[in-house]
């Protein structure tokens, strides 16, 4: 048996993900959703599916949706999806605010369907290898943990569609869109963060209403510190980067590419580990291009997700995981606007 996948949206990322489905052998994607009838035909055509332009068709004879609106439309579309008693998966983030997001994730829950959000940086090794490590406490006591995105997007980006740009619809800027990545694997890795005091602003593009530069000071439940730094205005812009350091171990992540693997205590299997896990992807990240990311990621989240479904399991990052991302983020809007140091709302 294979899950029937539904996508709504036409954009870069549903491309995206009808790809990476191809290669789940449990799954296909058997229709596509789109206001615009040109659109919708368009995607049917290249991915051999149904194309629909109104959602009580597009809701036959499909297993499983995939959201891959504008964040701030991801509600409006999950709704009705979940009352169709469909199992949902939502590109990041799950909504624009916890309370929008809360309500998918607590409609799904009543009708005792599966949920994913996708983050499909926790699915390369080199993520799982760094978790691994931390919680057999290899890293001593953690002491920092950063993240950096100094991405570039061109003023054309944001000035081809009304809604790139917008509280509505994106949400926030750098951080809500393309940190937010990094945001989550970082959580992921350092545990709760308990405050953060930041600053925001626009300082490389006009006519977006959103920050395309952020830098937050993070305080975590362990008593680690951290930053988070991102950007869409930094040319010609670079790989995300995160960073852990601890006092008998450190790790640069940077995109897929273990850069340091270092230890107090060197293990057997550790000089293995920066052999495999340190090859550049070559995707390019979508440091500068926002289509130049690899499938990979996508792939490995769809086929965990595929699973959980067809055996009734749990997905690898259910709802509540894939809007802890939110929590901080928000967090750091709040401070952005009063100047004060503010704690991040616990799930």
């Amino acid at each position: 048996m294979k899950l029937r996948y539904g996508i709504i949206g036409t954009g870069m990322i549903a491309e995206h993900q009808a790809r990476a489905l191809g290669y789940v052998e449990d799954a296909e994607v058997t229709a596509v959703l789109s206001r615009s009838n040109l659109r919708s035909r368009d995607f049917a055509e290249k991915f051999d599916c149904r194309a629909c332009t109104e959602m009580s068709e597009f809701l036959t004879e499909v297993d499983a949706v995939s959201i891959c609106t504008p964040a701030g439309l991801h509600l409006e579309s999950a709704l009705p999806a979940i009352e169709a008693e469909k199992h949902l998966m939502v590109e990041k983030p799950l909504e624009i605010s916890l309370k929008r997001g809360m309500q998918i994730v607590e409609a799904a829950e009543k009708k005792n369907l599966k949920l994913g959000g996708i983050f499909q940086s926790r699915f390369y090794e080199s993520s799982r290898v760094i978790k691994n490590a931390l919680e057999e406490e290899r890293f001593g006591r953690l002491i920092m943990g950063d993240a950096y995105v100094k991405w570039f997007r061109s003023q054309e980006y944001y000035d081809r569609t009304e809604w790139k740009g917008s509280f509505e619809y994106d949400g926030g800027g750098t951080l809500m869109n393309q940190a937010i990545h990094a945001v989550d694997l970082l959580q992921w890795f350092m545990g709760q963060v308990r405050t953060v005091q930041s600053r925001c602003s626009i300082l490389g593009h006009s006519g977006i209403e959103v920050e395309d530069t952020a830098a937050a000071v993070l305080e975590f439940d362990t008593g680690a510190l951290g930053v988070i730094e991102g950007s869409t205005a930094v040319y010609p812009g670079f790989l995300k980067r995160i960073e852990i350091s601890g006092t008998r171990g450190s790790a640069v992540l940077e995109e897929e590419e273990l850069k340091t693997w270092s230890f107090e205590s060197e293990r057997p299997e550790d000089p293995e580990i920066r052999e495999r896990c340190g090859v550049q992807s070559g995707s390019g990240g979508g440091a500068s291009d926002p289509g130049a990311i690899s499938i990979l990621g996508h792939r490995l989240q769809f086929e965990d997700f595929t699973r959980a479904v067809l055996e009734d399991g749990e997905p690898f990052i259910g709802g509540i995981e894939s809007l802890k991302s939110v929590a901080i983020i928000e967090a750091i809007y709040e401070s952005g606007k009063s100047g004060r140091m503010v704690p991040v709302e616990r799930l």
